[in-house]
């Protein structure tokens, strides 16, 4: 426990250098956070070592992992700056002049849905904030959520871990796409035609998915002929095939005014799967974390509206 002399001298622009420092578990993110340069925040992360009498922050492996001091100081640093800026009253945001990276991650189904609305946004009202795309399986895409290496995930999420907030984005259904002229004139297949054809699966593993698992429910199983991680690709290769290709709906906007294909519902109910946007409870309180989220919901909304 400090000393009220102690305290007195503790300047609270380290405690907020800390914070940031716990979030992003690296020091350049960290100086770009704050607006500063690496060797002042290098110089603060020293001064906090002193201060703490701990090293808070250990490289391994190339990163920096919180001590276990650093890990139950975190909750109640963060209460405390959260407290004070209540008092202080909100601090501004102007996203015109924010400088500023973000670090997302989704897969390729949600990048081509939201990153063209987004960049468009932020190319308009937040010209200073740059973004920084990966791509993983969801429980590696929730690691780095709770590990601070990334500040937003975007997915289908069933199960979250605790400290992990979200916020639905959208709901999402399926559709099958076809090659047109193999239909016939028909313009959608009962389950006997549905089952005849070979099927094209969109996934980043082999292995059951949602549509495995509805189908199945009544008491079918179909033919994958095709496995890809892509879905970019796969609307090319349906073209002159009798593939199948089901899907989320969004995905296939492209396609749904293209002659050459027939975009139509499942022939057996497919469960609809929620879209939503996870972060770590500890950005919630961010000015420029909170404008990025409300960001993503409005193109979210805009996608409905098109």
């Amino acid at each position: 426990m400090h000393d009220t002399n102690t305290l007195r001298g503790v300047d609270l622009n380290l405690l907020v250098i800390l914070d940031a420092l716990l979030i992003e578990r690296h020091v350049s993110r960290t100086a770009a956070r704050l607006n500063m340069s690496q060797p002042a925040v290098s110089h603060a992360l020293g001064r906090l070592r002193h201060l703490f009498d701990d090293p808070l922050l250990i490289r391994r492996d190339g990163r920096l992992v919180p001590s276990a001091k650093a890990l139950e100081i975190a909750p109640a640093l963060t209460d405390a700056l959260r407290q004070v800026r209540d008092v202080l009253g909100p601090r501004g945001f102007d996203p015109a002049g924010e400088k500023r990276t973000f670090r997302l991650a989704m897969s390729d189904y949600g990048s081509a849905v939201l990153l063209p609305g987004l960049v468009r946004k932020l190319q308009l009202e937040a010209p200073g904030i740059d973004l920084t795309i990966t791509q993983s399986g969801r429980e590696a895409m929730l690691g780095r959520v709770l590990e601070g290496d990334c500040d937003l995930a975007l997915g289908v999420f069933p199960d979250l871990p605790a400290r992990v907030e979200a916020q639905v984005l959208f709901v999402e259904r399926f559709a099958c796409l076809a090659d047109r002229e193999t239909l016939g004139g028909r313009d959608h297949l009962d389950i006997a035609a549905y089952l005849r054809r070979p099927h094209m699966l969109v996934a980043m593993e082999d292995g059951s998915t949602e549509i495995e698992a509805a189908l199945g429910a009544t008491g079918h199983v179909r033919r994958i002929a095709v496995t890809l991680p892509h879905w970019g690709t796969a609307p090319r290769l349906i073209v002159g095939t009798d593939l199948l290709l089901t899907v989320a709906r969004r995905t296939l906007a492209p396609q749904q005014h293209d002659p050459a294909f027939a975009v139509f519902e499942p022939p057996f109910p497919i469960p609809p799967f929620r879209f939503v946007q996870v972060w770590h409870e500890r950005r919630s309180g961010d000015p420029a974390h909170l404008w990025l989220r409300t960001a993503l919901a409005q193109v979210s909304v805009a996608l409905d509206e098109d």
